[in-house]
């Protein structure tokens, strides 16, 4: 949903900048919407982040992807408290690399995936 919103502020700040007389909002306006294209091509493109089968984990990144095996990685549900309210996240810990995957990055909240995750290593 909140890739969705980026591609939609981009292509409603684009329309604006072409639509506009006033030079100095254009370009202020053409720099906002390429940061939101930006990133809404990122998370078209990085999405899923996590996958997960039987096999283990495959963690996708921007130009990468790393595969572990249930045996080479701990998965470790953790809350922490920021700006006053409680925050999930998912660290995976594996051989050589900690990695912390939130709501943002997994599209759901992470105690779901975390439960899934249990499901599937047993």
């Amino acid at each position: 949903m909140l890739v969705a919103v980026g591609w939609v502020a981009a292509a409603g700040g684009a329309a604006w900048a072409i639509l506009t007389e006033d030079t100095p909002g254009r370009v202020l306006v053409g720099l906002a919407t390429l940061i939101a294209a930006l990133l809404a091509l990122h998370g078209t493109l990085a999405r899923p982040r996590l996958t997960a089968d039987s096999n283990g984990l495959i963690l996708r990144r921007f130009a990468s992807r790393r595969q572990w095996a249930w045996a080479e990685v701990n998965v470790r549900l953790v809350r922490t408290r920021r700006l006053g309210r409680q925050v999930s996240t998912l660290e995976l810990d594996a051989e050589d690399d900690l990695v912390v995957l939130g709501w943002l990055d997994l599209g759901v909240p992470p105690e779901d995936v975390a439960d899934a995750l249990r499901e599937l290593r047993t």
